[in-house]
Formats: C-alpha cells, structure tokens, sequence
C-alpha cells in the first residue's frame, strides 16, 4: 500500500470491505505460493508482511513461525484482518497499521511483499527503507503484478482510466527482470524466480531473495 502520507491511502479505505469480499482470481495458483512459503519459513523465525491487506495470507503461514508480524498503511484493512483474527486466532500472528517503507522494527528472518511493490511510490527508495527491517540472511519473498508484460493498452489506457474514475491506485508499470535488476541493485541475492499462476500467461511473478 502506499504511504500513510499518500492521498491515495483513502482509496484504500473507502474500499476495504469490498477488496475482502472478492473473489480470489486463480485460487489454485494462490495455494501454489502459500505452500511455497511455507516451504521457505519455520516455526523459528521471525516474519514481517507488508501490505498485508486484509490479513488472509497471514492467517494461512503464521502458524508455521515464532511471530508473525502482518502490517497495512489501511487502518480499514487492518480492522478486517483483526475481525477475521477473532474468528479464526492464530497465538504467532499480531496485526498492525504501519506503512510498508517505515517498517515498525528490525531483525526479521524473513520479509513478504505480496502484490505491493507495483503500489509503492517510489521502488528504490521504498526496498532500501522496507529491507532495513530484514537481518543479515533473512529472505525477502514477494508476488508482484508485473504491469509492462500486459499488453500496452493496460499501462497506457486501462490504469489511467480507472484511476480517474476512481476505481484503481496509481501503480508503477515494470516487467519481471525489471523488479529482479532492482533488487540485485539492493544488494539482494535472487534465489528463485517463478511463475505459480494456472491460467493462460501469468504476469505476476514470485521472487525469493535472500540478503547476505
């Protein structure tokens, strides 16, 4: 999500309840990446997600790790996420507002970003602010919509459109090698670069990342 300065943040309220009751587009490729994760974390680490939105990833790892620390700049969202905490409780997962480029705390073993790094306001600045939180060999593991490998119209016709009418955010247009040259340039050791998406061609990428 953006910065809790960002005019946009009330985009991101006034749409929350909506966002939480849609439908996952390609259920099969999210249960590709949640045991995926799974499959990178352990009941001993330490876990920051920014972005989380309404919490539904969260609720589905933290089980696995020592803490869980699931944050969003979106108050409404993170109200949601803790309505569906009560229903479903999880002792590792704590939620809470925060903005993803001011990270609450530091020395996590691993840092998500899932379908977030398209909306931060300015990428390089953003990963150097959101990396501080990650200790020496933690991992960095993100899924991101990469906008400049859809056709041309999305980026040029399509976003603009919905942002005037006030359907979508301001997002930032890259493909995959873009975001992985990023994150090289970071001082990040990309590990995996994959694809876990079952419908026709799948842009958003998955990226595991590892600091050294």
């Amino acid at each position: 999500m953006p910065s809790s300065s960002h005019p946009q943040i009330a985009f991101w309220n006034r749409i929350a309840r909506r966002y939480a009751r849609d439908a996952i587009a390609d259920l099969p490729g999210y249960e590709a990446t949640l045991n995926r994760v799974r499959a990178l974390l352990s009941a001993e680490q330490a876990v920051l997600e920014v972005a989380c939105g309404t919490g539904s990833t969260a609720l589905r790892l933290a089980a696995g790790t020592r803490r869980y620390l699931a944050t969003d700049v979106s108050t409404e969202m993170i109200a949601i996420a803790r309505e569906k905490q009560q229903a479903q409780p999880v002792a590792t997962l704590q939620f809470e507002v925060a903005d993803a480029v001011q990270p609450p705390a530091a020395g996590f073993d691993a840092l998500l970003a899932f379908n977030a790094l398209h909306l931060l306001p300015d990428l390089d600045m953003s990963l150097a602010a959101m990396l501080r939180a990650l200790r020496p060999g933690g991992l960095f593991i993100s899924k991101t919509p990469c906008i400049g490998e859809m056709s041309p119209w999305v980026g040029r016709l399509a976003i603009p459109l919905a942002r005037w009418l006030g359907k979508a955010p301001p997002v930032l247009v890259f493909k995959a090698q873009d975001l992985v040259t990023r994150l090289e340039q970071q001082g990040l050791r990309v590990e995996a670069v994959e694809r876990h998406g079952t419908r026709s061609k799948d842009f958003r990428v998955f990226i595991v990342a590892r600091r050294p």
